[in-house]
């Protein structure tokens, strides 16, 4: 963020009252926490009835960061974490099957294996949505405006492999990371300007949409229901302007929600079923998003200024 001082202003910035604070001798008065600037007192701002303010300060970091950036619109990739590359999930099933060759009797070693089978072939998400974060990425990122920018929940898995391929077509891509009871980092492949740490849900969530032109999402679990569920449920509702939802692989979600089960219990209406289509790959996904902005087939800057 700018650390520019603005001279135009008849009066010290808080950047400057900071350092003058730093002049006062030390007295029992001046070494008091009270007596901290409220916005240098880190015990302060982390009081419950500072809640509303900190709500406040994580809508307007990120919105700043990304101003500055010149961030116009994006595309969310929602997906699981645990989906890895094809060459990580496929080390991992050699280390299985020499595993059980020590003790082909042993069912948990024949377990391991058939999980790691299992993760070689959800292992080819990683690979279109790695795909997908380029194709995006190389045809939309060019001129002083950055348009739909890859944006992920930070992670590795699947949002790893969207903010890879933007990094490798030399692109800019966003990552919203919120804090966990477990261990929780930012994958190497998001822009480092572009790396925001969230506290609320609700924040993190409001900024994967404030900008949003598409959401393409990949297989997942609780995570990428409750980001596809609350999605759809706004631009039902109408309180977000609609936009291609694409889910990707219609075998997986056909599986795992009974869209059509939905509306035989009529508790969604048969237009409902029109919020979100089926892709299989990465340039279907982008060839969709595409033709429904109109835009050109090489790049988006023509049809968007």
């Amino acid at each position: 963020m700018s650390n520019v001082v603005d001279r135009h202003l008849n009066r010290p910035s808080a950047r400057e009252d900071l350092e003058h604070a730093k002049e006062v001798p030390p007295t029992p008065q001046s070494k008091a926490s009270s007596y901290l600037l409220a916005f240098a007192d880190p015990e302060f701002l982390l009081r419950d009835e500072l809640r509303p303010v900190r709500l406040q300060l994580e809508l307007l970091k990120p919105e700043l960061e990304l101003q500055e950036m010149a961030i116009e619109s994006t595309v969310v990739v929602y997906g699981s974490a645990r989906i890895d590359d094809p060459e990580t999930a496929a080390q991992l099933l050699a280390e299985a099957e020499a595993d059980v060759a020590t003790a082909p009797d042993d069912p948990a070693k024949a377990e391991a294996v058939a999980r790691c089978r299992r993760a070689v072939e959800r292992s080819h998400y990683y690979t279109e949505a790695r795909r997908f974060g380029e194709i995006v990425s190389r045809t939309t990122q060019v001129g002083p405006t950055r348009r739909f920018v890859i944006v992920t929940g930070g992670g590795p898995g699947i949002m790893e492999a969207a903010n890879r391929g933007a990094a490798e077509v030399g692109s800019v891509s966003i990552g919203l990371n919120i804090t966990l009871p477990h261990e929780q980092a930012p994958n190497r492949y998001v822009t480092p300007e572009l790396s925001f740490q969230f506290h609320y849900f609700a924040l993190r969530k409001m900024h994967f949409l404030m900008r949003a032109r598409a959401l393409v999402v990949f297989p997942g679990g609780f995570g990428t229901l409750d980001e596809l569920f609350e999605s759809l449920c706004l631009i039902q509702t109408q309180k977000v302007r609609k936009i291609p939802v694409l889910l990707f692989d219609r075998a997986y979600w056909s599986r795992i929600i009974d869209f059509d089960a939905l509306l035989e219990e009529e508790v969604i209406s048969p237009h409902d079923l029109e919020l979100f289509h089926y892709v299989e790959t990465a340039e279907e996904a982008w060839t969709f998003i595409r033709r429904h902005y109109g835009l050109a087939e090489d790049t988006v800057l023509a049809a968007e200024s």
